[in-house]
């Protein structure tokens, strides 16, 4: 049986056929992410299904980027499909329309409420997540990245397109007119890149989660720039020059191999120490956002770890701790590493889906005047320690 016969068999719903051939596409390396998969699936309700020939052409110009492996592509097509598109020994229209036609109508437009498939991408706990699905993760993170660059500041500039008017600026360029206004002197918001440092927890316990993390934290660098890297296990390892890359896996893979208590222990405290006496003074000012992002399982000294968290918020503008476990029902922060951090942490979140990650666009903002040792509240998506025994907020 081929494998165009065993995919038929299996799945008789066309899009169950299409999703199937960009998963094969992408390991005969043709690039294909899940949103050029939607676009054929959204294609498929305007094109006619019983003309292969338009398929073949959708598929193509939908899925091949590249136009030096259109020879690949159509031998995999061939193969998924059936005989390609200028074979001499072409199936009659009535032949080829009985392969989509039992698709088609899962492509209708339902009746009633639709639950958005990306709606549930977002609420999927990266655990669950597939290999295939990070490039999904990856333009949600570059989405939530743009969404911090471009955070508007409270101090203004001149412009000629706001919509705030400059009145000052207005009555000195209307003098010329004797005081009639005729023009107006506009002002928008400064867009104020913040500073921030991340620092993830690569060890055994984060396995699950730290691909997913590493993804956020190569979006962060790369769309906001002012962005400091870092992970640990047992050890700290400044990485910033790694995530420079455009491929996250190549990242990855670099790092993995070059890091040798990659996926060991976790020592918590040990890794701060290190990061307060390297590199804090250099990197890290009142308007910087440091955020760790850990289990908070440490096999370290906790006293340590108190001590350098707390030395580590009283130098930055406001320190996040994102914790993949706080996503669950039942978790409490009871862990001895996380109990020793907590009371210095400004922001304790959740970081075990896309939707959690988006929430924290607006956590990463310096904080003015905030005494040492007290947890900000009101972040929506914070977990004091107060609250200890209650769980999330």
């Amino acid at each position: 049986m081929t494998p165009s016969d065993a995919t038929r068999a299996s799945h008789a719903d066309l899009t169950h056929n299409v999703i199937d051939f960009g998963r094969l596409l992408r390991d005969h390396a043709i690039s294909v992410n899940p949103a050029d998969v939607h676009d054929v699936l959204r294609s498929l309700r305007v094109i006619d299904l019983g003309d292969r020939s338009d398929f073949y052409l959708s598929l193509r110009a939908l899925l091949l980027r590249d136009p030096d492996r259109r020879g690949p592509f159509d031998e995999l097509f061939e193969q998924f499909w059936g005989a390609g598109p200028e074979a001499d020994a072409m199936p009659t229209q009535e032949q080829w329309r009985t392969m989509p036609e039992a698709g088609s109508e899962s492509m209708r437009q339902p009746e009633g409420p639709t639950y958005s498939p990306m709606v549930a991408l977002m609420q999927k706990d990266f655990s669950d997540f597939r290999p295939d699905e990070l490039a999904a993760v990856a333009r949600t993170c570059v989405s939530i990245a743009r969404r911090i660059a471009m955070r508007r500041s409270r101090r203004v500039k001149p412009t000629n397109r706001g919509s705030r008017v400059d009145p000052r600026r207005t009555i000195r360029r209307n003098l010329r007119y004797g005081g009639t206004i005729l023009e107006l002197a506009r002002l928008e918001r400064k867009i104020r890149k913040p500073r921030i440092v991340l620092i993830c927890d690569v060890s055994r316990s984060m396995e699950q989660y730290s691909m997913f993390l590493l993804q956020f934290i190569h979006s962060m660098q790369n769309v906001i720039g002012r962005v400091e890297s870092f992970v640990f296990s047992t050890s700290l390892h400044r990485v910033s020059s790694y995530f420079k890359r455009t491929d996250i896996m190549t990242a990855v893979d670099e790092i993995s191999e070059e890091i040798p208590d990659w996926s060991g222990g976790t020592r918590i405290g040990e890794s701060m120490r290190t990061f307060n006496e390297r590199f804090a003074r250099r990197l890290v000012d009142p308007r910087t956002v440091v955020v760790v992002l850990s289990d908070g399982l440490d096999t370290g000294e906790t006293d340590l770890l108190g001590r350098q968290m707390a030395q580590l918020q009283a130098r930055c503008g406001r320190l996040l701790w994102l914790n993949p476990l706080l996503g669950r029902e039942s978790y409490e922060p009871l862990a001895r590493g996380m109990l020793a951090a907590l009371p210095y942490v400004d922001v304790f979140a959740a970081a075990h889906n896309l939707a959690s990650l988006q929430r924290l666009a607006d956590s990463i903002v310096p904080m003015r005047g905030r005494p040492a040792g007290r947890p900000a509240r009101g972040d929506g998506n914070s977990f004091s320690p107060l609250d200890r025994g209650r769980g999330r907020e």
